[in-house]
């Protein structure tokens, strides 16, 4: 490990050029900002520089292998200076593809007003490479050294306890003999000195370079890299998200929820009055008696049968036909949307979540731990239809949006390599192929393929599939091979190389036929939707690349659907860019281009008119 001092903040940039860094080489960084620290590490790859976007896949799996792990290390070290001044300055200088152990750096940096390009999120990479949600860096160095996470050494009490495999070796060494790290060091000791820091940053390095050489193993995986370099950038968009908020109209939100619940209530005694005047709404029509709780589906269920409507379960779906056969049914329905929006969008909501700025703010995750779809906190991601109508773009700005067009069975065609189904997807409406093919009409088409990809074999989708195996038997048998893992308990993977736990096989011949069915059915879905998962964040990341020098920000990631706020005049190019980006993102995605995928761009003044 070669060290490189730097007297002078404005020293560094030349020093690190000089060392060969330059825009896209990997910078691995460590930032103590209680001791005013920042330390960089590289090494001596020469090929290291991919282009200058989030998505880029390197173009050759030759371009990695084994020996990069014990690569020489170059590190540098910058103290007493502001941390978020030196990033910030290397990233205006250089643009370097920056390496972190986990979100919290960026975070940090956000705060302090430093946006970054592109990253190495060692946390997101890891669960796309061994599933779940957990990626701290013990676990993370623990997995990648094939080491047992359950065996994770602990400081105990006070540090003192709990330390075997450790032998009393060096403590300014991270690694114990025993190959994990260090817990005093994961617990913040490597912040104690800048020795100490710029090690830190050379683990993370290092453990970049491994990942590297385990998405190159993934058998069959050639897009594994791009992923990885897609779901580190969706950790970055995140942040943003956070920070950035949904722009949200204050006065009309209010006006929404009190057209449902009524006027906002001075006191918790107003709050029952209106609970109790919205419940008689619906109880004026139920039989005299009923003694009804509308918060009990149990109650709800019996109440309807007394007048004549017996349903297996009280969903809104499966009400929603008998909602002419009485006035009980709609004043229901009804009632649901308001107590929904009292409960979960009212005005406690509005005062938590929505700040002084008029920015709807909550926590987003770039991957939800299971097939790697993106969420998000604060009512973000289930905001009801009626509440859109508040989401109004600010003064001098346009919402632009888009969303992918039956973006799954799209990417089932693509992932199973079906070219009948990838030649339905050239069609801006997937189903009507589909259903010329099946001999059908469409809405029988749409349930037969959506069957096949949610597992459903009863009733009319069962006859709907047996025409779908006859049509497309290389999707259908793709299908069916994930049922069969998941139905064995064993882990699938995603296209792009995400693991998707399914936990364990039954032992002993012992089979509970409803939980395999169900691991099946899951596991036939996670590897369609983790795939789309995928392929939207991949989109998500080339728009936010291409939208930088326009003023305009991604505001809401929702499952396939973007929504841009961007100034009036740029409106228009923003609009071509969201669809331009789909294309581009796909390719880097899946070079095979023999499936289409759509996305229609529209320019709003408010999220409601998307649905229009």
């Amino acid at each position: 490990m070669q060290h490189f001092s730097v007297n002078r903040v404005d020293d560094l940039v030349p020093a690190l050029q000089a060392a060969g860094v330059r825009r896209g080489t990997f910078l691995a960084v460590a930032i103590s900002v209680s001791t005013m620290t920042v330390t960089f590490a590289a090494d001596n790859v020469a090929d290291d520089v991919a282009a200058d976007d989030p998505a880029t896949d390197r173009s050759s799996k030759d371009s990695v292998s084994a020996d990069l792990v014990i690569a020489d290390e170059r590190v540098w070290a910058v103290t007493g200076v502001d941390p978020a001044t030196v990033i910030g300055l290397v990233e205006s200088e250089i643009h370097p593809r920056w390496i972190w152990w986990s979100n919290e750096t960026p975070t940090y940096l956000s705060r302090e007003g430093v946006r970054v390009a592109t990253c190495w999120d060692l946390a997101a990479v890891h669960r796309l490479l061994f599933g779940g949600w957990r990626a701290d860096p013990a676990r993370l160095w623990a997995m990648m050294h094939d080491l047992s996470p359950e065996a994770l050494p602990s400081m105990g009490q006070l540090g003192l306890l709990d330390n075997p495999g450790d032998e009393g070796s060096d403590p300014d060494d991270p690694i114990r003999p025993d190959r994990h790290l260090r817990p005093e060091w994961v617990s913040g000791g490597w912040e104690l000195n800048p020795e100490r820091c710029a090690r830190w940053s050379v683990l993370a390095l290092q453990a970049t370079r491994q990942q590297e050489v385990r998405l190159f193993a993934l058998p069959g995986r050639n897009g594994a890299l791009g992923a990885a370099r897609s779901e580190s950038a969706a950790e970055l968009l995140c942040v943003e998200l956070g920070a950035d908020g949904l722009p949200v109209s204050v006065e009309r939100a209010e006006a929404i929820i009190g057209s449902h619940v009524g006027p906002r209530p001075r006191n918790e005694q107003a709050v029952a009055t209106a609970r109790e005047r919205r419940d008689a709404e619906v109880l004026r029509h139920a039989p005299p008696g009923s003694g009804t709780d509308l918060r009990n589906p149990a109650h709800v269920r019996s109440m309807l049968t007394k007048i004549g409507i017996d349903v297996t379960d009280t969903r809104a779906w499966r009400l929603e036909p008998f909602r002419e056969s009485h006035p009980l049914v709609d004043a229901l329905l009804t009632w649901r949307k308001a107590e929904r929006i009292s409960t979960t969008y009212g005005y406690t909501w509005l005062d938590e979540h929505v700040d002084s700025d008029g920015r709807l703010r909550g926590a987003w995750t770039a991957c939800d731990g299971a097939a790697g779809r993106m969420t998000a906190q604060a009512g973000l991601h289930n905001l009801p239809a009626e509440m859109r109508d508040a989401v109004i773009a600010e003064p001098g700005y346009r919402f632009v949006h888009a969303d992918l067009g039956q973006i799954e069975p799209r990417v089932l065609a693509a992932v199973s390599t079906d070219a009948a189904l990838a030649a339905a997807a050239s069609a801006d409406d997937l189903y009507a192929p589909v259903a010329a093919r099946l001999s059908v009409d469409r809405a029988v088409a749409k349930v037969a393929v959506l069957a096949a990809m949610y597992g459903q074999t009863s009733g009319a989708a069962g006859e709907a599939l047996r025409g779908m195996e006859t049509a497309y038997p290389v999707a259908m048998q793709f299908l069916r091979d994930a049922d069969r893992a998941g139905q064995a308990g064993r882990d699938v993977r995603t296209y792009g190389g995400r693991l998707v736990r399914m936990g364990f096989g039954s032992d002993a011949g012992v089979v509970d036929r409803s939980a395999a069915a169900a691991r099946g059915r899951y596991a036939r879905n996670a590897v369609v939707q983790g795939a789309a998962a995928e392929l939207f964040k991949a989109w998500a990341v080339t728009v936010r690349a291409r939208l930088a020098p326009f003023d305009g920000r991604i505001v809401l990631c929702l499952h396939d659907e973007l929504l841009l706020h961007v100034p009036i005049e740029h409106a228009q190019v923003a609009c071509e860019l969201l669809e331009s980006a789909l294309p581009e993102a796909a390719r880097r995605w899946m070079p095979d281009s023999s499936v289409r995928y759509v996305a229609k761009a529209r320019i709003l003044q408010t999220w409601s008119e998307a649905k229009g």
